[in-house]
């Protein structure tokens, strides 16, 4: 890459991780984990940089990466640990400004491909076509971890209100 196009990929990488990063750890649960997931799909997409048309195309395009990737790994059993309870310091304000705790919690709870449609759906806001695309499944796969996963969160402890 010329010295131009790889100073471009480095600021998409200065303003965007953060948000990449905050996906990645929505779906692994773990800090460490996140951090990996991002890496991994910005490695197999740096090649790609170039030929996009714009830093919203290649984010499009990273982010169904980091998706897919993210069930490559959960259907070899990589993610079989416990997520952390905080996320790291740095992005820890961010993530808990639109995200409690116990929501992040409930969400741990959940099957990894649940998990997965459920932040691409309501975090992510994406459509159940652009999920079933960007994961790999049929859309009434989708609408089945949607129904399944929101049921599960309607029960979950962590966000049950306590009366005061």
């Amino acid at each position: 890459m010329t010295e131009q196009i790889a100073d471009g990929f480095d600021r998409f990488v200065a303003h965007r991780s953060g948000r990449l990063w905050r996906a990645a750890w929505l779906l692994t649960g773990d800090r460490h984990k996140a951090e990996d997931l991002v890496q991994t799909a910005l490695s197999k997409t740096y090649g790609r940089y170039e030929s996009m048309a714009d830093d919203e195309a290649y984010e499009a395009y990273l982010r169904v990466t980091l998706y897919r990737t993210y069930v490559s790994w959960w259907r070899r059993r990589w993610n079989s640990e416990l997520p952390t309870a905080e996320p790291p310091d740095e992005l820890a304000d961010d993530i808990s400004s639109s995200i409690s705790l116990d929501v992040t919690r409930a969400l741990a709870e959940l099957p990894k491909m649940q998990r997965a449609v459920l932040v691409l759906r309501f975090f992510e806001d994406r459509s159940v076509a652009d999920v079933a695309e960007a994961l790999g499944i049929t859309e009434g796969t989708v609408k089945t971890h949607t129904s399944r996963g929101c049921a599960r969160l309607r029960g979950s402890l962590h966000l049950v209100e306590e009366a005061s």
